[in-house]
């Protein structure tokens, strides 16, 4: 039982630092622009391998 003396705050540490990591991707705006990443990559407009 004394391990879980050790155990629970570091998961509580952990899942702190998980939801500073999400809370941190929100705010520098990786998630504003899903549909366009979806589309870029269906269209032809920027070939990967262009005609010589």
């Amino acid at each position: 039982m004394q391990v879980l003396s050790y155990l629970i705050p570091i998961s509580l540490a952990l899942g702190g630092v998980g939801l500073l990591a999400f809370l941190y991707t929100v705010r520098s705006g990786q998630y504003d622009d899903p549909e366009g990443d979806s589309r870029r990559i269906l269209s032809d407009e920027w070939d990967d391998h262009p005609k010589p």
